[in-house]
């Protein structure tokens, strides 16, 4: 059964508890304190459920349908959003006898050790299966294997050349030169033969290594364009939960990470394994004493790193957050950097980013720190076997019982037996890093996209008959924006939309370009459900002017042709004239070559409009939306705007937000918003005479308007 919870931490005396009050699908509210039950109380009694901020407390409090009020708890100042939440939840339920409680995904609890989640993360770094996501990268390396196993085969090959140099060693020590019974020639070739060998590998090295950094750069662009092409098809709600600097860290720093692990770790472990366990086959054949010696330090090490493992990766995820903290507060600060500026801010700023570098700096150091004093205590106690073999082996070669060449041979192989393990030391903080990544990377592939499309779309030619039946959507499901929507608009009908701030407006026109799906009822567009369509077809057919433009770093052609990709020349100057953007273009300098910054700053604001209008329009749409297109213009920019505006939308089904309402006083129809509901429908004129909301409105913004031609 769902259930939503609110732990609280004051009991009705105010003595610190650890208390749960909770509501169920059936609509029960109980309370409990350590398992006792306290209250229990039914929603078909509760007329609201009300929060009450108190001195140094809060309460939540039950009003009833009989005239009483039952406290249902108290708690901290600290739990107040919590519990507002919990009081919006329950009023849902009372007021549509429907249960929805939060999203999973704003439950911020691991549900298998109820640790609380990475902010922007649904995966515990706790508890996720380390080895499914070793495995699962691996598979994704199937298309480059062609290249990854051979440059392997290779660079094993290359090691094993390289172990080929103290076998001859020993020859040369203890058949030529100990006994004295080697001639020049012998010595001068096994001098070419270890010459050989050592040559040999260097160049196989050198060959497999460009063949393995080269897949190892395929893998990562692979995985950097699987993490785009995802983000690409997620929803508004999924990107809204993540900063602009995650996702770009998402794509860009662990993807290279990852690559890193692979071409460096990944390549150096298998091989390092390989070379550990030749020479350990070697020198049990040679000396089996010698060997036992050389690996007497191995198990500690090796239960050393196991429990080392368990909280490294714990330090790098916390960098790994700060980092990307910091990365965060960088984007928005560069992309907001006129609004800092213009409110003389720079210090605040640089003081904010400074406090969280540091951050950043403390962490990365405390792991440094860990890490410095860990690992010269492992790799100097992996070294005790060398002394040991050198004290034994000196014994035995004193009083007999050892050649010279073998001890030679068994220190020379030493340097290949504890490289390895000094490798596999530091090994687990780069797999701690890289698995990290690898987690933030999937989770990215795995997040299933609110708004799908279905497998045979019904994309059929739109006229532009849309229809609002029942529609009832709020951007959290227990707190609707909209409410109960019943609206026909007919083909080539301009709807004016008009309401307050906060009434519905841009969340209608979220839910026509299926940004976000209904809670309740459906939109069609021709009869056709609108999620029976695929939404890039639905993005297709509607042209969109948002009230903050946003221009892309190109040419004023390549703006306009965005719209329509692979549009003629004839059709981008056709539409930039529509919009009367045609005039102002020819007097740049370089025309429609000309190049415009990021976002557009380089031109005046209705310059942004116009351009704007001009690429929703040349992939001439069946449906055009309006939203908030002239505001925070001038009387003449926006005359000009406007006049392109009212030749557009001829034959077009169109829908307008705006703010000044004298801009919306030709539409055929307007619907007034009030509270998420459409309180009044009809003309200007028509609602004018109501003397309702509308008319409310529009007198607020003459006298507004008078007050400001006075001041």
């Amino acid at each position: 059964m769902n259930t939503h919870k609110f732990y609280y931490d004051l009991d009705l005396t105010m003595k610190p508890v650890d208390g749960v009050l909770t509501f169920d699908e059936r609509g029960q509210i109980c309370s409990r304190i350590g398992g006792n039950e306290l209250l229990s109380i039914s929603a078909e009694n509760i007329n609201e459920v009300a929060v009450l901020p108190g001195v140094g407390c809060g309460l939540l409090l039950s009003k009833m349908k009989d005239g009483s009020e039952i406290l249902l708890c108290r708690f901290t100042m600290s739990y107040m959003r919590a519990a507002g939440e919990f009081s919006k939840v329950v009023n849902f339920y009372v007021q549509t006898k429907q249960y929805a409680a939060p999203d999973e995904e704003e439950r911020p609890v691991c549900e298998k050790c109820s640790r609380p989640l990475v902010e922007g993360m649904s995966v515990c770094i706790f508890c996720y299966n380390r080895i499914g996501v070793l495995k699962r990268a691996l598979q994704l390396m199937r298309p480059f294997a062609g290249k990854i196993i051979p440059a392997e085969l290779f660079m094993t090959v290359s090691s094993v050349l390289y172990l080929l140099v103290p076998l001859f060693s020993r020859i040369i020590i203890d058949e030529h030169l100990r006994p004295m019974k080697g001639t020049f020639q012998q010595l001068l070739l096994l001098a070419g033969a270890m010459f050989l060998a050592r040559a040999l590998g260097e160049v196989i090295f050198i060959l497999s290594s460009r063949v393995f950094n080269e897949a190892s750069i395929q893998y990562a662009n692979h995985l950097r364009n699987l993490a785009y092409e995802k983000i690409q098809k997620l929803s508004l709600g999924s990107l809204s939960k993540r900063t602009p600097g995650d996702l770009i860290r998402r794509v860009m720093e662990d993807t290279t990470t990852v690559k890193e692990f692979i071409s460096d770790g990944g390549r150096w472990a298998v091989e390092q394994t390989i070379i550990f366990l030749v020479v350990f086959i070697i020198l049990l054949l040679t000396n089996y004493k010698l060997t036992l010696l050389v690996f007497l330090p191995v198990p500690v090490v090796s239960i050393a790193l196991s429990r080392f493992w368990r909280f490294i990766h714990i330090r790098y995820e916390r960098q790994w957050r700060k980092n990307s903290k910091c990365q965060g507060i960088l984007h928005d600060i560069i992309k907001g950097i006129r609004t800092v500026k213009s409110f003389g801010k720079e210090d605040m700023e640089i003081e904010k980013f400074a406090k969280a570098t540091r951050e950043l700096a403390e962490v990365s150091s405390d792991n440094e720190t860990l890490w410095a004093r860990l690992f010269p205590s492992l790799t100097f106690f992996t070294g005790i076997g060398e002394f040991l073999v050198l004290y034994y082996g000196g014994y035995r070669i004193l009083d007999g019982t050892l050649s010279f060449g073998v001890l030679v041979q068994f220190t020379m192989y030493i340097t290949y037996i504890y490289a390895p393990l000094r490798w596999f030391v530091s090994f687990p903080r780069w797999l701690a890093d890289a698995m990290t990544s690898m987690v933030k990377i999937f989770e990215i592939l795995d997040e299933e996209p609110d708004i799908k499309s279905i497998p045979e779309p019904k994309n059929v030619p739109l006229a532009g008959k849309i229809a609002f039946e029942g529609v009832t959507f709020g951007y959290k499901s227990y707190e609707p924006v909209l409410r109960d929507i019943n609206l026909e608009i007919k083909p080539g009908e301009m709807i004016g939309i008009v309401g307050r701030s906060g009434a519905g407006k841009s969340t209608m026109i979220n839910l026509l370009m299926r940004l976000y799906d209904p809670v309740q009822g459906r939109i069609r567009i021709n009869g056709i459900d609108i999620r029976d369509m695929s939404p890039e077809y639905l993005h297709e057919n509607i042209g969109v002017v948002f009230q903050d433009t946003f221009l892309f770093a190109g040419t004023i052609y390549d703006n306009i042709a965005y719209g329509k990709p692979g549009a003629t020349p004839a059709e981008v100057i056709a539409a930039a004239k529509a919009a009367n953007a045609h005039d102002f273009i020819m007097q740049t300098a370089d025309g429609y070559n000309t190049i415009i910054g990021e976002s557009g700053h380089s031109i005046s604001g209705g310059e942004r409009q116009r351009l704007a209008i001009a690429r929703a329009i040349i992939k001439n749409p069946s449906i055009l939306i309006l939203d908030e297109a002239t505001s925070s213009l001038d009387v003449e920019t926006e005359s000009i705007i406007q006049d392109s505006l009212n030749r557009i939308v001829q034959g077009r089904t169109t829908i307008a937000i705006a703010h000044r309402l004298s801009t919306l006083k030709n539409a055929d129809r307007l619907i007034v918003l009030e509270n998420g509901r459409i309180a009044e429908s009809g003309t200007h004129v028509e609602l004018l005479k109501k003397r309702g909301i509308y008319y409310r409105l529009v007198m607020a913004q003459r006298q507004t308007s008078r007050l400001a031609e006075s001041g």
